[in-house]
C-alpha cells in the first residue's frame, strides 16, 4: 500500500476571549464524537490561508480574519497515512455559527472548557506552542 501525506489547516478562532470548537459527527472515520478546532484538508494548488478561510466558511458559516501561523504538527492515523496540520490564529467578529453535517455541535469555549474537552494530543500541542498564553485568549 502506498504511503499518503494529507495536509490540513485548522483555525483557533477567537471572539471575546473564547475559542470556537466543534464536535465531529459520530459516523466520522477518524475521531468520531471528539472536539476539535475548525478546519480541513487543503485542495491541490490552494493557498494555505485560502483553504482555511474556505473550510471555516463551509464547516461553521463564519467569515474570519487569519492573523498568524501558531504551529505545525504531524502524526500518523495509520501505518501508511500521515497528517500534517498547520494551525492558525483567526478572529471572528460574529458568533453566529451554522454547522455543516460534519459536526454535531459547537461551543465558544473558555480556556478551562478547552482543557476539559479537547483531545489530549491537541492540548499537548497547545501547551507546547503556548497557545493558551496568546493575548487574545487572556
Amino acid at each position: 500500500m502506498e504511503n499518503k501525506i494529507v495536509v490540513a489547516v485548522k483555525g483557533v478562532i477567537v471572539n471575546d476571549g473564547r475559542v470556537l470548537i466543534v464536535k465531529r459527527a459520530s459516523n466520522d472515520e477518524i475521531g468520531a464524537g471528539t472536539w476539535e478546532c475548525v478546519g480541513g484538508k487543503i485542495e491541490f494548488g490552494e493557498e494555505l490561508e485560502t483553504a482555511l478561510i474556505r473550510e471555516i466558511k463551509e464547516e461553521v458559516g463564519l467569515n474570519v480574519t487569519v492573523e498568524k501561523l501558531l504551529y505545525a504538527t504531524t502524526f500518523k492515523t495509520s501505518p501508511t497515512r500521515q497528517v500534517v496540520i498547520l494551525t492558525y490564529l483567526c478572529r471572528s467578529e460574529v458568533t453566529d455559527v451554522r454547522l455543516s453535517v460534519e459536526h454535531l455541535e459547537y461551543l465558544w469555549a473558555t480556556k478551562d472548557q478547552l482543557k476539559q474537552l479537547l483531545h489530549q494530543g491537541i492540548l499537548e500541542d497547545f501547551e507546547k506552542n503556548n497557545v493558551f498564553s496568546i493575548q487574545e485568549l487572556l
